[in-house]
Formats: structure tokens, C-alpha cells, sequence
């Protein structure tokens, strides 16, 4: 997928097109609204991912003027402003998502897939295994219909666990997904993570293996399957 990136904060844009870059996306950085606003421009990317303040010309223009030219492309918002108002203006001026700085990258890495999936036709898509339930555009949770809730970081190493249930997820596949542009996420921030997450997800009777010098497996357990602790050791 191709992305635009139209962001005028460099350390910012350089973290979120290393995180997408990491998805396998090819993303393009522009730093000034006019840019943005350059005829045709827009139709050359797939996904559009635009700040509010920016120099030249705010987002919002830019967002008007990408509409009035016919640009169907998805454009997700980033501000620093969390008012109603700024929400709802920019929605109604055809944004199609909202994410208020600062922001966790496996949080907007989730919100550009449910972009995308809804560009491809696709509004709603689920995971299920065994009676755990991820919804995959609302970015919901849930167990026997009760919600459950999980940190961003936690939501994304599920998901990842999830959509291979029964194969091994690698551990450097997790590092590269959980990284943010803070720091790189390492090894041993894996391990905390999925020692976290195997005493939740035992609680609903699912079990992450470890597969030594591999990774790791999502399994269903017969019962509730609290690990012991040596189990949890690094992969």
C-alpha cells in the first residue's frame, strides 16, 4: 500500500514512516500543506495520513481541497486538539478517521487497516478463537460478549497471535510491529509482554506456547490455563 504522509513535525513523521515501512507500505513525507495540495497529487497513494497544523496550509484546507477535486482516497487526522468541535469539523469535511496526538503507533498502524479494509469493501471483520472475539474495525475486544480490555501494545501482540492461532509468530516479527519511534521495542520488552498477556489470555482459556529460538503459538485450551512460571521463558 501506498501512503502519504503529510506531517510537518520531522521526528514524528520519521518514526510513523519507519513504523509503516516496517508494515511492508511504501509512504511518501511532505512537510508543507501547500504540497499536499499539488493537482493529482492525492490519486497517486492509496491512504492519505495528514496532520491539522501545518504550514503553508492547514490540514483542513488541504482535506477540503482533496475532496472538492474528487480524491475518494481514506485520510486519517492527526492533531494535537482532542475538542468535539475540531473532531466533527474535520469529519464532516471528510475526514474518515481521528487520531489525537500523542499516540501509541500500534494504535494508528490498526486504525490505517480498518481504513483500508473499508476502502476494499470489507466494514466489518472479526477474529475468534475459541470464545475470545477481536473485532478488527472497531478495535474491540471481548470474551463471552464482555469486553475486555487491553493496552495498545497488548491489543496488537493479540491480534498478531490471533490471526495465526496455531502457528508460530516469530519474535522478531513482534519487535518490528510493537517498535515505536521513542525506541526500539527489544527482545526482553517481548517477553515482558507475552508474560503479561499468557496470564490474561489463560484466564480465557487460551495459551501462548513458547517455541524456543522460534517464537511463539496461540493455542485453546480444554479449561482455564494460568501458566506456571517456567513457562514463561524466552522464546
Amino acid at each position: 500500500m501506498r501512503v502519504l504522509l503529510v506531517e510537518d513535525d520531522a521526528a514524528l513523521s520519521l518514526g510513523v514512516t519507519r513504523a509503516l515501512e516496517r508494515e511492508g507500505w511504501q509512504v511518501d513525507c511532505l512537510g508543507d500543506g501547500r504540497q499536499a495540495m499539488a493537482p493529482g497529487l492525492i490519486n497517486l497513494y492509496e491512504l492519505a495520513v495528514l496532520d491539522l497544523g501545518l504550514p503553508g496550509a492547514d490540514g483542513m484546507t488541504v482535506l477540503r481541497a482533496w475532496r472538492s477535486a474528487g480524491a475518494k482516497q481514506p485520510v486519517l487526522l492527526l492533531t494535537a486538539r482532542d475538542e468535539l468541535s475540531d473532531r466533527v469539523a474535520g469529519l464532516n469535511a471528510g475526514a474518515d478517521d481521528y487520531l489525537v496526538k500523542p499516540f501509541d503507533l500500534p494504535e494508528l498502524i490498526a486504525r490505517l487497516r480498518a481504513l483500508k479494509r473499508r476502502a476494499e469493501g470489507r466494514v466489518s471483520e472479526t477474529l475468534s478463537v475459541g470464545d475470545l472475539r477481536m473485532d478488527l474495525s472497531h478495535r474491540e475486544l471481548s470474551y463471552l460478549g464482555e469486553a475486555v480490555y487491553l493496552s495498545p501494545r497488548e491489543f496488537a501482540l493479540t491480534e498478531m497471535l490471533m490471526q495465526r492461532v496455531g502457528r508460530v509468530v516469530s519474535k522478531d516479527a513482534i519487535v518490528a510491529r510493537l517498535s515505536s519511534w521513542e525506541a526500539d521495542f527489544s527482545e526482553n520488552s517481548v517477553e515482558v509482554y507475552v508474560h503479561r498477556l499468557r496470564k490474561r489470555l489463560g484466564e480465557l482459556g487460551l495459551a501462548i506456547r513458547t517455541v524456543r529460538g522460534f517464537g511463539y503459538v496461540l493455542e485453546c485450551c480444554a479449561q482455564p490455563c494460568v501458566p506456571s512460571e517456567p513457562g514463561d521463558g524466552p522464546a
